[in-house]
């Protein structure tokens, strides 16, 4: 792998090799973008099958991680950490301490917070080192459990997709398939029953089901049967890549709008919703609460600020939406050229404000 190529290529910033022989530390910082702030991402523990497949995955969410924050309209860029080793058998306190020392030593250019494989207890570790870590436990200014305020922000992005697609954003009425009723969907779930809407879920574990029909009087199908429900919506809040070569055709819902990651299976997926006419609401946009939620954080966390910049992800689709209908294309593509757009301006901003300075000097 030509590590220097592939980040020129991708304009990366920094990509940082931690290890610590006595704890079996091994991890990889990557830094993709700091125009807008210090790097945010979360740190992920995974067996990987190989040193560069760590490298390829740190890089690949660390940039995601600087879209996701851009257009959320987050003051921050895109970092992430991949920790190599199995989540379940290779944690120890000195790991996460070290590591926490690590990030420490990048002086605030890198703020990290849990992800797959990783916990808050693990989060607390690296506080012990370092402050620039979020997602820590309430008792030291957290703000505790994400899953509440990213489902939040779905219901919220959920309703400007819907006006998008129908002329108004009240749910009532609609009926929205909800795949994997975990705790985001389940509290999101919540929210569209109390407004009105008719659920039909499913999941992988029958008492998630369970639960669900039973709160929200939720009609229950099998998983592979979730695409070809009548629905109006479908919120995809599982796993990634349902939206594919097989479950387009079968998919009757005007409106895609979910939790999960990574819905797109490939990008020339949104390419043929947007063909078809069905709105999308792009994945990193409006499952972006977590990070708006965790990023409050930083200033000394207040729920209400939190929920009221939450509420901005409504906004937020809203300028996809736009911006998909002005330069007719699909709607993922929208959300790109919105983040890019925003990076560009402060980049060319900072530009002039250095030609200007100069410019006094040669003066003078």
């Amino acid at each position: 792998m030509e590590i220097f190529t592939y980040m020129e290529s991708y304009d990366y910033e920094q990509l940082v090799f931690c290890q610590d022989k006595q704890s079996g530390l091994k991890a990889i910082i990557a830094i993709h973008d700091t125009t807008l702030g210090p790097a945010l991402g979360g740190t992920r523990m995974w067996t990987y099958d190989s040193e560069e497949d760590a490298i390829t995955d740190a890089l690949r969410l660390a940039k995601g991680m600087t879209y996701k924050n851009a257009a959320a309209g987050l003051n921050l860029g895109g970092g992430k950490t991949v920790i190599i080793g199995d989540p379940k058998k290779d944690k120890n306190e000195a790991m996460f301490r070290a590591f926490g020392r690590y990030i420490q030593g990048l002086n605030g250019r890198y703020i990290t917070a849990e992800d797959v494989g990783t916990t808050v207890y693990d989060m607390d570790l690296i506080h012990e080192e370092t402050n620039y870590v979020t997602g820590i436990s309430p008792e030291f200014g957290s703000s505790g459990n994400p899953s509440p305020v990213t489902a939040y922000g779905v219901y919220k992005g959920m309703k400007a997709a819907a006006k998008e697609a129908f002329g108004e954003d009240s749910l009532e009425g609609k009926t929205v398939a909800v795949q994997g009723v975990g705790n985001v969907a389940f509290k999101l779930c919540e929210y569209l029953h109390q407004e009105g809407a008719r659920l039909i879920v499913t999941d992988i574990h029958k008492e998630s089901v369970e639960r669900a029909v039973e709160a929200f009087q939720a009609t229950a199908v099998d998983p592979d049967d979730i695409y070809e429900v009548d629905a109006d919506i479908y919120a995809p809040c599982a796993l990634g890549a349902t939206i594919n070569d097989d479950t387009i055709p079968k998919i009757k819902a005007k409106v895609i709008a979910g939790a999960a990651n990574n819905q797109l299976k490939d990008t020339r997926h949104g390419d043929i919703l947007h063909e078809k006419g069905v709105i999308y609401a792009p994945d990193y946009v409006i499952n972006a609460g977590g990070v708006i939620n965790v990023a409050d954080e930083l200033v000394g966390y207040n729920r209400e600020r939190a929920m009221k910049k939450v509420e901005t992800i409504y906004t937020n689709l809203e300028r996809v939406f736009e911006i998909s209908r002005r330069d007719n294309i699909p709607a993922y593509a929208a959300a790109d050229r919105m983040a890019e757009e925003r990076i560009q301006a402060l980049k060319q901003s900072r530009s002039q404000f250095l030609t200007d300075g100069r410019s006094i000097l040669n003066r003078r």
